[in-house]
């Protein structure tokens, strides 16, 4: 039997290390620990049924063998994905970049300037092109946006149009059909019934509180919507605007022209189209819409001496904090494809795009009068970059396709026998010809080729852009390599990531993301696929998709899987929706509550509210169990009623719930569903799984437990697995005509990013994930022992155990010498550390998550580090140190504080930025001090325009 050298390279642990940490928990062997912590009631009974681990050179080949059977033909389809060019300094230097892929989410602002200064790029850019004053820094996709759009604008509804009863949205038909079954999707439960028409024919009513309009539209024509808004305003109604945000480069902005949101996609914007993601949305409001507005916003702020820094504003906004009361289930978004798309801008400034945009434009309008030549007719006089064309009567939509097929060019056929070709930035001149050459053979028509294509534009005066965008310095200064480069560095400079030491985030599994799991998404054979290119050209997706579905059924012991949801909180919303359906279709579709335990995930709530839910909460008991005696009250009592329980196992507590079986058979017996959480899926791998537990269906964070990075917020993958009964109520697809609780634009969601999960089970096999699970728990249990005579535990299991996570109890600590949970955070800094999980889900603690990948050596320099802050914290309470003059309360300790020559504090510049002898052998210094999260939050500065007077 081979060794598996990959899980020996994923796994930190070494069997010679066992001795010293079972010794230190009190156990003799990891097995006798599982046994202690996991109920026996639940363990599988036989390993997991997956092929054998390969090497990671097998891996390679193997992968790159399925790459092959992918087809690489130019794409002219649209629909929202285009060809885009990555430059090459943004794939080097970020998308290959451990440094901005494996950093986390920038809720910790102090060391995690250089993200929040990339994404701040982000918001500038799409606030100048929309020409609107507020950006987020980014949502899933373009459908979902629409989707959270159609949500904002129904929730600012006025008290009048709520009393009247004003539910109806009005979406154009002529938005890309994928768009319009994701709004139908998250319609549904919210009450909202959409009405779709031309817009030129609507007749405005009380009922319509929205509009949502695209900008080119689904067949590329650009319409004037200036008097349709200026009506719908007069209606007291809203607007919202699909808009392409390449053409606004050329083409009036819908901030100029009274939209209320505009959303799109920015794949535009220098990212591969992955059959069909990851990709960043992007989305634009009024200021007025701020608190209301979904996602993330990164605004300015200061610190505590004066210096300007970024930040996350608005944090009270978010699902975490608000629960049932967020704005969205946003959780993760598309941080990393942000910053690719941020760059993107800085690296072409204004001139660049929009000689991109022109060029295209040009390319688009030369073919359409050599089209029209040959016998073609415009069906689209004004468009950017898209031609719909009525073919030649003697010209059959077949003909052409099979004309266009054997030269290796997909084009869009609509129903109605008409033909659509979208240019884009990778288009030539070689490939006009190629595409003329194609319509010229179709009509029997001889074609004049050309070398280059002339400057052109077919755009009416009045829909030109004349307004400037780009204009601030950062994308006027990093257009050559050299400079772009080193900025892209100097911001890497100022995050931590996995890259500098151990990220101990509960709940949140910062794994290693393995460089052999990374290196397939750099093939272009992955990369440049559109997602609706005929299967047969997209075989190598295909088998890798079908061979991932069955590992994770297998995984999980379940029946049925969709790949739809782009992040773990859009799996908890589909299957939100997939139960609603079953419900429906056995006739319970009045079941409308779901309980969750105070125990569960923090998207839970939110994401339940957005499926059209009334939630429950649960009890938990003083040990932090559910209390299964009030479960079964609240269960009984509302039975009538009750869709689903929505449980995460091992709960955010830390702890597996000994009763979970009997907890299930509760819910089952009062006619619910189980949805199980699968945030917590890397203490079950192997040992357990949700179908044994007996949960209908789980999502899966992939970005989690499976290895895929977590990209500074984004991307994710949130696959739902589902029990026999369930699999008809999947996610479908409209563009292959099946609506059925479509979540994401993309058939497979965003498929791009699957080749990391797949690489990481077939790399660890049935004995490395298992083998992973253990020294995850085992890792845990470590931290908890060494830490339980200074922190303590909040919860253990009945056995006295912790799962793979802990919670970290400092509440004592506040009451005897006045330092807070965040004091100790802010600390963890100093010593080259993110901070673990802040006062969630317990108020007042922290709660720390080690993972697998951890080395017994970074673990004990953790726990050097932490109890060396319990000593500093030991010094404020005998007095020996200040309580309002510390390390602590004036953590972390930026650079440029430590090198003044006016040091002003009572403890030695050593014991602030060199507490340790291990820090000075990896010093991460801090860019800025702490952050006044206050004044960021009362005046919100959301671009680099933004100044404090």
């Amino acid at each position: 039997m081979k060794t598996n050298v990959f899980a020996n390279r994923h796994i930190g642990i070494t069997d010679s290390d066992l001795p010293q940490m079972l010794g230190k928990i009190g156990v003799k062997t990891i097995d006798e620990l599982i046994d202690k912590v996991i109920p026996k009631g639940i363990r599988l009974k036989h390993p997991l049924d997956l092929p054998s681990a390969m090497t990671e050179r097998e891996f390679a080949g193997h992968i790159a063998q399925l790459a092959s059977h992918n087809k690489i033909y130019k794409s002219y389809i649209g629909t929202g994905w285009y060809d885009s060019i990555t430059p090459a300094v943004i794939q080097r230097n970020v998308f290959e970049n451990p440094v901005w892929y494996t950093s986390y989410t920038p809720y910790q602002t102090e060391i995690s300037q250089g993200r929040l200064e990339a994404l701040i790029n982000f918001q500038t850019a799409v606030s100048d092109l929309t020409a609107m004053p507020l950006a987020n820094c980014s949502l899933l996709d373009e459908a979902t946006a629409a989707a959270e759009a159609a949500t904002m604008m129904h929730a600012l509804r006025s008290r009048a149009q709520q009393k009247a009863g004003a539910n109806t949205l009005f979406v154009d038909s002529e938005v890309f059909p994928q768009v319009l079954s994701v709004i139908r999707t998250r319609a549904i439960p919210q009450g909202i019934e959409v009405r779709t028409g031309s817009y030129k024919e609507l007749e405005f009513t009380p009922d319509i509180f929205g509009c949502i309009v695209q900008y080119p539209n689904n067949s590329g024509n650009i319409e004037d919507y200036r008097n349709f808004t200026l009506r719908a305003h007069e209606a007291s109604c809203k607007v919202a605007v699909d808009a392409d945000i390449l053409s606004l480069a050329l083409l009036v902005p819908p901030g100029e022209w009274g939209a209320d949101i505009v959303f799109g996609s920015t794949q535009r914007l220098g990212i591969p189209m992955f059959y069909g993601g990851p990709s960043a949305a992007y989305f634009a409001t009024r200021d007025e819409y701020k608190r209301n507005m979904p996602g993330r916003i990164i605004g300015l702020s200061k610190d505590k001496y004066g210096h300007l820094c970024y930040r996350m504003a608005l944090q009270t906004r978010e699902q975490h904090i608000k629960r049932e009361k967020a704005t969205s289930n946003i959780c993760t978004a598309q941080a990393l494809l942000a910053t690719m798309s941020g760059f993107y801008a800085v690296w072409h400034g204004a001139e660049g795009i929009r000689e991109i945009a022109a060029r295209i434009h040009s390319i688009a309008s030369w073919l359409d009068k050599q089209a029209v030549k040959l016998g073609y007719a415009e069906r689209n006089e004004d468009f950017f970059d898209t031609l719909r064309l009525q073919l030649p009567a003697h010209v059959s939509q077949e003909k052409l396709q099979t004309i266009a097929l054997s030269k290796e060019v997909n084009l869009r056929y609509f129903e109605n026998g008409d033909v659509g070709i979208s240019v884009d930035e990778a288009t030539t001149a070689a490939d006009a010809n190629h595409l003329l050459t194609i319509l010229g053979i179709a009509a029997e028509e001889s074609v004049h080729e050309v070398d280059n294509i002339p400057e052109c534009s077919s755009l009416k005066k009045e829909m030109c852009r004349q307004s400037a965008f780009l204009t601030h310095e950062v994308f006027c200064r990093y257009h050559t390599e050299t400079e772009m480069m080193r900025y892209i560095k100097r911001l890497e400079r100022k995050d931590i990531s996995l890259a500098h030491s151990m990220i101990s985030l509960g709940s949140c599994t910062m794994k290693l993301n393995a460089a052999a799991e990374m290196l397939p998404l750099s093939n272009a054979a992955w990369m440049n696929i559109h997602p609706l290119v005929p299967e047969d050209q997209a075989q190598g997706y295909h088998e890798l998709i079908d061979n991932l579905s069955k590992q994770l059924l297998a995984i999980t012991g379940f029946d049925g899987i969709t790949f739809q949801p782009n992040s773990g909180a859009a799996g908890e919303y589909t299957g939100l929706r997939i139960i609603r359906s079953y419900l429906e279709s056995i006739g319970q579709g009045h079941r409308n509550l779901i309980l969750i335990p105070a125990s569960a995930h923090g998207t839970n709530p939110a994401s339940a509210v957005q499926a059209g839910y009334e939630t429950l909460t649960c009890a938990c008991d003083e040990q932090g169990n559910v209390d299964i005696n009030d479960l079964r009250a609240k269960a009984e009592a509302n039975q009538d009623r009750l869709a689903a329980l929505m449980i995460t196992y091992p709960s955010t507590h830390g702890i597996f719930e000994n009763d979970i079986v009997e907890i299930c058979q509760i819910i089952h017996q009062c006619g619910a569903q189980v949805y199980m959480d699968g945030a917590n899926m890397n203490a079950q791998v192997g040992l357990t799984n949700p179908s044994t537990i007996g949960a209908d269906l789980c999502h899966l964070n992939l970005h989690k437990t499976f290895a895929s990075p977590h990209g500074g917020g984004g991307p994710g993958v949130g696959p739902v697995c589902v029990s026999k009964h369930l699999i008809p109520f999947l996610p479908g697809h409209a563009l292959f005509g099946n609506e059925t609780n479509e979540v994401s634009a993309a058939p497979f969601g965003s498929a791009g990013i699957l080749p990391i999960t797949y690489g990481y089970i077939c790399m660890m096999g049935t004995e490395g994930l298992e083998r992973a699970t253990k020294a995850a728990i085992l890792n845990a249990n470590y931290l908890a022992a060494s830490l339980n005579d200074t922190y303590g535990t909040v919860y253990r299991g009945i056995n006295g155990y912790v799962g793979h996570e802990m919670i970290l109890e400092c509440r004592k600590i506040h009451e005897e010498s006045g330092i807070t949970e965040n004091d100790i955070a802010k600390r963890l800094m100093d010593y080259g550390y993110h901070a673990p999980t802040l006062s969630f889900p317990v108020h007042g603690t922290l709660m720390i998550e080690p993972t697998e990948s951890e080395s017994l050596a970074e673990l004990n320099n953790f726990i050097d580090c932490m109890l060396s802050i319990w000593n500093e914290i030991e010094e404020i309470k005998n007095g020996e140190a200040s309580k309002e003059d510390n390390v602590l309360v004036n953590a972390p300790h930026p650079e440029y504080e430590a090198v003044s020559d006016n040091w002003q504090h009572a403890y030695t510049r050593t014991k602030a930025v060199y507490p340790i002898e291990s820090v000075r052998e990896n010093k991460f210094w801090i860019n800025v001090a702490r952050v006044d999260n206050t004044l960021g939050d009362r005046k919100l500065l959301p671009t680099r325009y933004g100044k404090f007077e």
